[in-house]
């Protein structure tokens, strides 16, 4: 449950949050039960985020069980600059609220947080499909490469499917008043 109601977004901007970004952070616990945090290019399709990895690694072993993880994504991050020196200099003459002073030392942001159980993908096809949607994300202008690339990567590649079980996001602004 989010504390500030105010900064609550909706499912839609989470949604939009996560399609901006460039990537997330995939948080899991570990067999050791240490959080384990991996930053991975994703990609959503309806419901469902893709990455890909390796075959064989911690990665790879702290999938087998499908745990549950929590993904956070970030999108624009801004240090908002609203007073020009004049401003800040009259207002260090005088008594500051904390109101004042939290919207002088503060980011600007939004971010979506999900949490699903991740599933290894199996199917040939929903490999490809997944590796596809990566690549028209990541690397769009070198399609023409990408039926090479899936017959020479895909025997060494491991597709991860994340249903989103749940999605919070949250924005914050701040206003020039």
């Amino acid at each position: 449950m989010m504390r500030r109601k105010d900064r609550e977004k909706s499912r839609e901007f989470g949604l939009a949050v996560i399609d901006s970004t460039a990537y997330g952070v995939l948080t899991v616990v570990g067999t050791d039960q240490e959080p384990y945090a991996i930053p991975l290019s994703i990609v959503r399709d309806g419901d469902n985020l893709y990455f890909h990895s390796a075959r064989a690694g911690q990665k790879v072993d702290l999938f087998a069980p499908e745990p549950l993880v929590c993904i956070a994504f970030v999108g624009r991050v801004e240090v908002p600059d609203r007073y020009n020196q004049a401003q800040l200099d009259d207002l260090s003459a005088g008594p500051l609220s904390g109101s004042m002073l939290s919207r002088i030392f503060t980011t600007e942001f939004e971010s979506a947080i999900v949490r699903g159980h991740v599933v290894r993908v199996v199917n040939v096809e929903e490999q490809i499909y997944a590796l596809r949607l990566i690549c028209e994300k990541y690397t769009p202008t070198k399609m023409s490469l990408f039926d090479a690339a899936i017959q020479s990567g895909l025997p060494h590649t491991a597709i991860y499917r994340v249903p989103i079980e749940t999605i919070t996001a949250k924005q914050k602004l701040v206003h020039a008043d």
